[in-house]
């Protein structure tokens, strides 16, 4: 199984997305989104953006 991302709502009624990787685990969350178009929009820009992100070591 390939990782995924699942969409739902929280217990304030906003939108939220998460990115659980194969095992299972959870590797990234969003912030709250008052709409589901917007949290869709969140779902494309990490999908979009994220093979081109640098990282950046703060330790």
């Amino acid at each position: 199984m390939a990782a995924k991302f699942q969409l739902y709502k929280d217990k304030k009624g906003e939108f939220r997305f998460r990115l659980v990787a194969s095992n299972g685990e959870t590797i990234a969350s969003s912030e709250g989104y008052k709409a589901k178009d917007s949290a869709k929009a969140g779902i494309e820009s990490v999908k979009k953006n994220a093979p081109t992100a640098a990282i950046e070591d703060k330790t």
